[in-house]
């Protein structure tokens, strides 16, 4: 089986079930520090505690990725969401499809993030690691902890194919 993926624009709710949009478009800030900053709060929901996970702050720095990519796996973390946050102003690509024993082929979608924009997987969320278009910094909240929170299907039979948004 052949399957080719083709990146769309992504927003709230196209991308809803998967996790959340890390922006402060549309949203109220409060006025911080006499005025000269702006606080965005609960942009994301952020869930580590599942079995006392607690909540870690890293940064991956991501090599830039070839197109068109072969994917032959997808991850999962069903103990923890997992966010991503670029420290570039840059479009990064998102793999994903939806929680299951194992990801299903045909709802593997693709989504083009734009710029200052990030996002937060919720829980057990098949998704493909970091797709960076330049070789650049993530700054990434997820959990760590005790338990199985990382789960790895490799696909034997699918060839998935992802071009370049």
């Amino acid at each position: 089986m052949k399957i080719i993926i083709k990146p769309k624009k992504i927003n709230g709710k196209n991308f809803k079930k998967f996790g959340d949009l890390i922006s402060t478009r549309k949203r109220r800030p409060i006025k911080i520090n006499n005025g000269y900053a702006n606080r965005y709060d609960n942009l994301c929901k952020i869930n580590t505690s599942t079995k006392n996970g607690n909540t870690i702050v890293s940064i991956f720095s991501a090599k830039k990725r070839k197109f068109p990519m072969n994917i032959k796996m997808m991850e999962k973390h069903p103990l923890g969401s997992q966010a991503f946050i670029p420290m570039k102003e840059s479009t990064f690509l998102v793999l994903v499809a939806p929680r299951g024993e194992k990801p299903k082929v045909k709802k593997i979608q693709s989504f083009i993030v734009p710029k200052q924009t990030g996002i937060n997987y919720k829980p057990g969320i098949w998704h493909f690691p970091l797709i960076s278009k330049k070789k650049m910094n993530f700054l990434v909240v997820d959990r760590k902890g005790k338990g199985n929170n990382l789960v790895i299907h490799n696909f034997k039979k699918e060839k998935i194919i992802l071009k370049n948004g």
